[in-house]
């Protein structure tokens, strides 16, 4: 395994070191990074960067279900407070001697009811969020689009496989504006592609041989990102066997081998330095472990497949790419 440095951090040259693998050869190709131009002076050397191809200038859009119609008018709940609050009014104007008590409850319920009113407002619902969240995408894009989803009702066809990160901040199809039918995608805590293991990582393995053997993608990209809270609990978690979470530990666990790296190579950096380079790190881990699956072997042999890492820098609004040449070497007798 090598090294060398790309635009500001290390991509690992992975060379496979299962026994099947002794023939196989890999290389690292150019990285692709989209950076943002916040000075003139970069913006001059980002003028001959090129654009990744993942990155299209269509808008994205959901898939199709049943419309919902809710209701909501703004006099709801107002009428109730305007009827109180005149009610006891007129009892103050009726009974002059409960003018002061009156007064007092006047107050207290106008207090009490506007408090109600206004948290009532701005409390979050989760269902009309979702309704009208859909009626949005039914009206500007499903409807707008009648084309696009006739044809994706009759099946898909991706060009991409994607592993992202369950992180709510970084979504493939919002970063990479896919359309609907274009990425076949996973997610899961920090990216990670666990090694061939039918007993272990089962649902990962039939995702990518389902993607690779049935829809033939002929991309599989692998996202990192920036501020990942799966790779921060790598780098953190002791990983001793003395377990502290269910789940979480055994997962991240995957990308041992980037930690490995980092804290060799990065041992006396800020803690914030060495996440930020495994983050990387372990996205070639995971391309490493792809080549355990022996249909995704087949398919870069044949030329029908191709592997790529990519990484997401959502706080300077950067976007880096990065592939693998994959080739098999002349064999040698002794």
């Amino acid at each position: 395994m090598s090294t060398a440095p790309l635009s500001g951090f290390f991509l690992t040259s992975l060379s496979p070191s299962q026994p099947s693998l002794q023939k196989l050869s890999l290389r690292s190709s150019p990285t692709v990074a989209c950076l943002p131009s916040s000075s003139s002076s970069s913006s001059s050397s980002s003028s001959s960067r090129s654009v990744p191809t993942l990155i299209r200038n269509e808008p994205v859009f959901a898939a199709p279900a049943p419309i919902i119609t809710p209701y909501w008018s703004e006099e709801m709940g107002s009428e109730a407070y305007e009827e109180a609050v005149e009610a006891l009014k007129k009892l103050i104007i009726e009974k002059e001697e409960l003018k002061t008590v009156a007064a007092t409850k006047v107050g207290q319920i106008t207090a009490a009811l506007q408090t109600g009113t206004s948290s009532d407002k701005k409390a979050f619902d989760p269902v009309e969020n979702i309704k009208q969240g859909f009626i949005t995408f039914k009206k500007e894009k499903y409807e707008t689009n009648p084309a696009l989803y006739g044809e994706l009702a009759k099946g898909q066809s991706p060009k991409f496989m994607v592993f992202a990160c369950s992180d709510s901040r970084v979504c493939p199809s919002h970063v990479l504006n896919f359309q609907p039918g274009e990425a076949f995608v996973v997610r899961n805590i920090a990216n990670m592609v666990p090694p061939f293991d039918k007993v272990h990582y089962g649902g990962v393995g039939a995702a990518i041989e389902y993607a690779v053997l049935h829809l033939k993608v002929e991309n599989i990209v692998v996202i990192g990102h920036s501020a990942c809270g799966g790779i921060k609990g790598l780098m953190s978690f002791p990983l001793d066997g003395n377990n502290s979470t269910d789940f979480i530990e055994d997962w991240v666990k995957i990308c041992l081998p980037a930690k490995s790296k980092v804290i060799s190579e990065l041992g006396d950096s800020a803690f914030e330095d060495q996440c930020g380079r495994c983050e990387r790190e372990a996205v070639n881990v995971s391309l490493a472990n792809l080549l355990t699956y022996p249909f995704v072997r087949e398919g870069l042999v044949k030329g029908t497949l191709a592997l790529k890492g990519g990484y997401y820098d959502f706080i300077k609004g950067a976007f880096e790419l990065w592939g693998l040449e994959f080739g098999l070497s002349e064999t040698s007798s002794v």
